[in-house]
């Protein structure tokens, strides 16, 4: 079997992604990130790590807490996580704000 490989550019967003979290936890966020990406990737068939798998592992991998701090920093880069499927704004439904 083939191994999975990482897209160019979407490795190059996942270690930009990386830079942002803090310095003690990025060792463990890119293992447990890139171990989920790789996972996503086998289970649609694919051979190379896509936007989606990244982003899917990112929210998969990150405690509902820090989603918010995390959608700033994709959206920073100019990760569209909303076209995967994520809101930008679901904590305004939780409070039924508009």
């Amino acid at each position: 079997m083939s191994e999975i490989t990482w897209g160019k550019e979407v490795e190059v967003k996942f270690k930009q992604m990386l830079e942002k979290i803090p310095t003690v936890l990025r060792p463990i966020a890119q293992e447990k990130v890139g171990k989920r990406a790789e996972k996503f990737a086998q289970e649609a068939g694919r051979l190379k790590i896509t936007e989606r798998d990244m982003v899917d592992a990112f929210f998969a991998e990150t405690p509902g807490g820090f989603h918010g701090p995390m959608k700033v920093d994709m959206e920073s880069l100019g990760i569209d996580y909303t076209k995967y499927g994520y809101e930008r704004d679901e904590w305004k439904k939780m409070f039924g704000i508009k």
